[in-house]
């Protein structure tokens, strides 16, 4: 019995120390690149909603949610979300690209967001929503915007293109409580996007299978 109450006071204390550890109000970690790795970074509203579609691919080792393209450095969700600092609402994805290509990154980005929304996604307004690939390098540079010349020639609805595609800058990490919100609030996540209308949108643009 001894042993065993020792074993979950262990335990618990290990828990603590782990819970103490992180903040959920302090910048995340950013994950830094491995040398067979590259990092792609793309804005489409909510980061939250971001996430997934990327976290799902076979090659993508990490999802982070963070600002980008602003004026302030080390800005808040607070600064971001009252259009204070000019950034953009981003995720930076770290891949592998000898199993997911950038080409087939920029096929889920599309498919995540609607194109045709200047200043907002969904139901999100703001500068802060805009849609945008910030592209790394000139393979990423060329890649990206040849994308969006065929998505213009082919695609599905009617209304114009005005997603940005502009050089990356510094990408902040947002606070930990925002990073893998569909994991960590599955029901407020869920909750979220379904009143904010995103799959509705995102079915009305390009069908039920995207």
């Amino acid at each position: 019995m001894r042993s065993l109450l020792a074993l979950v006071l262990a335990v618990a204390v290990f828990t603590s120390a782990n819970a103490q550890e992180i903040d959920p109000e302090a910048p995340a970690t950013l994950p830094q690149p491995r040398a067979d790795q590259q990092v792609a970074t793309f804005a489409g509203g909510c980061f939250w909603c971001m996430e997934p579609p990327f976290d799902h691919l076979e090659g993508v080792s990490a999802t982070t949610s963070g600002y980008i393209s602003g004026r302030l450095k080390n800005p808040s969700y607070d600064q971001v979300s009252h259009e204070e600092t000019g950034h953009a609402e981003a995720i930076q994805v770290l891949f592998d690209p000898d199993k997911v290509t950038y080409e087939r990154l920029l096929e889920v980005f599309w498919r995540n967001i609607d194109p045709t929304a200047l200043d907002y996604q969904f139901c999100d307004a703001g500068h802060q929503y805009r849609s945008a690939i910030f592209y790394h390098d000139a393979a990423q540079k060329a890649a990206a915007i040849s994308s969006k010349q065929a998505l213009e020639k082919d695609k599905p609805f009617a209304g114009g293109i005005v997603t940005e595609i502009t050089a990356a800058t510094e990408f902040y990490p947002t606070e930990n409580y925002h990073q893998n919100y569909y994991l960590t609030n599955p029901v407020r996540y869920k909750f979220y996007r379904y009143n904010c209308g995103r799959d509705k949108r995102l079915n009305e643009l390009w069908g039920t299978s995207k």
